[in-house]
């Protein structure tokens, strides 16, 4: 999938991990994000990292839009590490409006924060 114009930028902070056994003695994590997305409102997520130094990830969401609206959203990517507790992270966004976003962003460990711009996906 393509990515098109950039068309927001998110921000979100980990209010919660939980760490929980995986697959063939793998781990999972999973992290509630809030935050905002520029142009759009705010975000609530729900997103399962699976993998150590890289792997991938599954979200669940609801955006809670400035006009009152609400929408929701799923979505699945990659996440990989690019330094120390430093993460790079790719994805589609499926949003329940009918469209989808390529999000890309870097998860920083040491602020539990999740930042990144969203694209049109072409």
């Amino acid at each position: 999938m393509n990515k098109g114009k950039q068309v927001g930028e998110f921000s979100l902070k980990c209010t919660t991990i939980t760490v929980c056994p995986g697959p063939a003695g793998s781990t999972i994590r999973k992290c509630n994000f809030e935050g905002t997305l520029s142009s759009v409102g705010t975000v609530v997520l729900t997103v399962e990292f699976v993998g150590g130094r890289s792997g991938t990830f599954s979200l669940v969401g609801f955006v809670f839009r400035d006009d009152g609206e609400t929408f929701s959203t799923t979505g699945q990517g990659q996440a990989e590490a690019i330094g120390i507790h430093r993460w790079r992270t790719t994805g589609i966004i499926n949003r329940s409006t009918g469209d989808r976003r390529i999000a890309e962003g870097e998860i920083d460990l040491a602020t539990r924060s999740w930042t990144g711009k969203q694209y049109e996906a072409a």
